[in-house]
C-alpha cells in the first residue's frame, strides 16, 4: 500500500482517543495542558496551508505515545495538518518499513506526507534528549539477573511516565524535536 492509502485507512484523532483503553486520561492531560510557545509557532509558520498530513503508528499502552501523540496533535492543529492513527500491532506491514535502528518496532513513529502522499519527514519514537534521559535511567538499573531488576525497572518506568505527564520542559523538547524534523531542508 502507498502512504496515502495508509493515511486513508487510519483512525481520526477522535476515533483513536475514543477507542483508547490505556493511558487515555494521561494523554488527554498532556493535551489539555500543553501549548506551543510563540517561538515554536513561528517556526511552524511556513508549513501552514501546505496540505501536510501525518500518519501516527502507535498503540495506547505505549508511554512514549502518551507523551508524543498529544504534542503531534497540537503541532498539526497549528499548521492545519490532518492526522490519522494506525495501530502498530495490527499493521506490521507499515511498521516494518519504519523500524528504529533497523530492528525495533518502537513507537510512536510519525510519517509526514504531502498532498500527493509523498513522504516529507519521519519522526520518532523519541526526541534525542528524551532518549538520552531514558538511556541514563536504564544505565542505573541492576543487571537483569538480579532479584530486584523487575522492581527497579518498573519504578524507573513509573518515574519516566510521571515526568512525561507533568514536565512542560519535556513537552517542549519533544515539540522542538518534531518541528526540527518538519522544517529541516530535504
Amino acid at each position: 500500500m502507498e502512504l496515502m492509502d495508509w493515511f486513508e485507512k487510519g483512525l481520526s484523532p477522535k476515533e483513536y482517543i475514543e477507542g483508547m483503553k490505556v493511558n487515555k486520561e494521561a494523554m488527554e492531560g498532556v493535551y489539555s495542558r500543553f501549548s506551543l510557545a510563540d517561538e515554536e509557532k513561528d517556526r511552524l509558520e511556513k508549513l501552514k496551508g501546505t496540505g501536510l498530513k501525518a500518519i501516527a503508528i502507535t498503540e495506547d499502552w505505549c508511554g512514549d505515545a502518551m507523551l508524543n501523540n498529544p504534542i503531534l496533535l497540537k503541532i498539526s492543529e497549528e499548521i492545519g495538518a490532518e492526522v490519522r492513527f494506525i495501530l502498530r500491532d495490527q499493521n506490521l506491514e507499515l511498521m516494518d518499513q519504519y523500524l528504529t535502528n533497523g530492528i525495533s518496532r518502537a513507537i510512536p513513529i510519525f510519517i509526514f506526507i504531502d498532498k500527493e502522499g509523498e513522504e516529507q519527514a519521519v519522526w520518532g519514537p523519541r526526541a534525542k534528549r528524551i532518549q538520552e534521559i531514558v538511556d541514563e535511567e536504564r544505565s542505573k538499573l541492576p543487571a537483569q539477573e538480579t532479584d530486584d531488576f523487575k522492581e527497579k525497572q518498573m519504578s524507573m518506568y513509573r518515574r519516566l511516565t510521571a515526568s512525561y505527564q507533568e514536565d512542560s520542559e519535556i513537552w517542549h523538547t519533544v515539540a522542538n524535536s518534531m518541528i526540527d524534523a518538519l522544517v529541516s531542508e530535504k
